[in-house]
């Protein structure tokens, strides 16, 4: 039986308060429910506090360059589609140094889970504005306040036709878990989850009280495959916030188009050919 101690790594360095602790012990619970082995998952992360993830957990993992976390998990998922492929990250490596890759992952479309921690602020080198802080928001670095309009990442996603874009707020747990199991079972091929994480150092606009009043669950009536709906809710944005699944799409997976792996992985191969 799989317990949390399983998969427990290194001591964690960040901030008391810091929303990335429901975040990795979500992750851990949701791997634990699906019954998946720490050998048998791979986490890729890029630098920041959200890249640190990796560190913390005991599975295969890499901690690699600045936004370059999907380039990793599409060659992973080339050598091993086998195995469990995550990728982790927060808004400033996953949607401005890597958001070139951010576009190319979802037009490939590898079977991977996404776990973007989005707190609208770089913590790691101190709290300038990332790509999602709201106009207006100051900084040391942005003292007159953010002027540039902020990047939707749900939106974006949902243009390239991802195959399952979803929102959760790291606040509420059990909703968490739930979209997390989700995207971890989806076999359709690229899964984003954006997270909603307050920062409790560098934001102190976007608090943890400040999404609690805002975020709104997605209604049981909306159809996540009608792609006008689902863009209109992932440019939602101010006294309501929507979370949960917004867009499913049917496309078939990166890995699933290559008949060089249809009977084995390239892993398998060499290791047979060498």
């Amino acid at each position: 039986m799989i317990t949390v101690m399983d998969y427990k790594g290194i001591d964690t360095t960040w901030c008391p308060g810091c929303g990335n602790f429901a975040i990795l012990n979500g992750l851990k619970q949701a791997l634990i429910g699906l019954e998946i082995q720490p050998h048998e998952v791979v986490i890729y992360s890029g630098i920041g506090q959200a890249a640190k993830l990796p560190l913390y957990m005991k599975c295969n993992t890499l901690n690699g360059l600045h936004g370059r976390t999907l380039c990793y998990v599409t060659g992973s998922q080339f050598a091993n589609h086998t195995i469990k492929t995550i990728a982790v990250g927060g808004d400033g490596d996953g949607f401005a140094e890597g958001g070139n890759h951010f576009l190319h992952v979802i037009r490939r479309n590898p079977d991977v889970a996404y776990f973007a921690h989005n707190n609208q602020v770089y913590r790691l080198t101190k709290g300038q504005a990332s790509p999602t802080s709201d106009a207006g928001f100051v900084t040391k670095i942005q003292t007159h306040g953010v002027i540039s309009l902020p990047l939707k990442p749900l939106a974006l996603a949902i243009a390239q036709d991802c195959s399952f874009v979803a929102r959760s707020f790291s606040g509420d747990p059990e909703h968490l878990h739930e979209m997390m199991v989700a995207a971890l079972k989806h076999q359709g091929g690229f899964a984003l989850l954006d997270i909603l994480q307050p920062c409790v150092s560098f934001n102190r606009v976007n608090t943890f009280r400040w999404y609690k009043d805002r975020v709104r669950p997605v209604g049981g009536s909306h159809d996540p495959f009608d792609r006008k709906a689902a863009m209109e809710l992932a440019l939602g944005w101010g006294d309501e916030i929507p979370v949960g699944m917004i867009y499913r799409s049917n496309r078939p997976s990166f890995e699933s188009q290559l008949s060089v792996l249809s009977d084995k992985t390239l892993c398998e191969q060499l290791a047979s050919a060498g």
